[in-house]
Formats: structure tokens, C-alpha cells, sequence
């Protein structure tokens, strides 16, 4: 079996909902759906957890064997305001456990935008940083997980923050756009 490990925030926890609709339940049925029976995707999701939290508990999972590692870590840092530079390390030292933990697993980053609204530079900024540490580290990116559902208020929760159930279609859908580059089909049995 080939782990994929998607570790976020409370977008991957499915916040609010049952597991069964939060999107990596959703990819774990889409790689039943195409025929990827060698593929199981493990939920790390926890909610409230920032970059600097997650540098920390990443070390939970480090003793699996991962073929995937989704990083989707940044939505907490960004509603804080903490700092782009401190985001950019902590994801950085992320990605550097996942490589020497796992050199040969695929890796994708999952990228995450503040409303253009909030005054000054910091939401250019804090954009940018996904995209530059993608490019940096020569690994697949989902440009902004949230695309299409943040501000939707059909498809959040009455919070206006979390995806509801079809929200989280979105997010599988956008996630899996990029997953499914990277997998490889079983050869079929003859």
C-alpha cells in the first residue's frame, strides 16, 4: 500500500463535518473510482494548527511509509498575520523533513491566499510564498485550495471560513488536478 499523507490545517480535517465528506475522504474515493487500488490516503489534518505548530507535530508522522506527501499548512498563519518569513521557514523545514525522510516520495505543495482586502502588502506577500517555495523546491502546487470557495457563502459553513460538503468537492477537485500527475496506475494483471 502507498501512503498519500495530506497534512493541514482544519480544511483537511473537514471542519464541522464528518470525515467521510472532508477531501481526503473524497480523493480516497476518486482513487477508487480511477482505479487506484494501491493508493491509501492518510487525513493529518488538525485544526487550528499553524506552520509552527506543524513543524513539531510532522515529527508523528515521519515513521510512515509515505509515497505522497500533501503539505496544506498556511490558512492559520495567514488569518494571524504572522509574518511571511516566518511561514516560509516553517514550511521550508517542512519540506526538508519530508525529503530526507522520504527521497523518494512525490511532494505537493497546497497553496493558500488572504483576501486581497486586508490592507498593506501582506496578502501579495503571503500568496507569493507558496508559489516561490514551489518553484524553489521543484515540487508540484496547487495554486490556492481554496479557489472558487472562499467568500462563497453556498459553499461554507454558516462561519463563513470552512467549507461545507460541497465546498470540500472543490477542494478535492483542485487537489486531485495535481495528484493524479503524479500517481502510477498498477500494471494490470494478465
Amino acid at each position: 500500500m502507498k501512503n498519500i499523507l495530506i497534512f493541514g490545517d482544519s480544511l483537511t480535517a473537514g471542519y464541522g463535518l464528518p470525515a467521510s465528506q472532508a477531501y481526503p475522504a473524497l480523493l480516497q474515493q476518486k482513487l477508487t473510482d480511477e482505479d487506484y487500488p494501491d493508493y491509501h490516503v492518510i487525513n493529518a489534518g488538525l485544526s487550528g494548527d499553524t506552520t509552527a505548530s506543524g513543524v513539531h507535530r510532522l515529527d508523528k508522522w515521519l515513521p510512515q511509509q509515505v509515497a505522497v506527501f500533501i503539505l496544506a499548512l498556511g490558512a492559520n498563519d495567514g488569518l494571524r498575520g504572522i509574518p511571511t518569513r516566518e511561514t516560509t521557514i516553517n514550511l521550508q523545514e517542512m519540506l526538508d523533513k519530508a525529503k530526507r525522510t522520504w527521497p523518494d516520495a512525490k511532494i505537493i505543495l497546497s497553496g493558500m491566499e488572504i483576501p486581497a482586502i486586508v490592507p498593506g502588502r501582506y496578502a501579495a506577500e503571503f500568496r507569493a510564498l507558496f508559489r516561490v517555495l514551489a518553484i524553489k523546491n521543484n515540487i508540484a502546487f496547487v495554486p490556492f485550495l481554496l479557489e472558487g470557495v472562499a467568500g462563497m457563502r453556498h459553499l461554507n459553513l454558516p462561519d463563513g471560513v470552512h467549507p461545507n460538503a460541497e465546498g470540500q468537492k472543490l477542494l478535492a477537485k483542485h487537489t486531485w488536478a495535481v495528484l493524479k500527475e503524479l500517481l502510477q496506475k498498477a500494471p494490470p494483471q494478465l
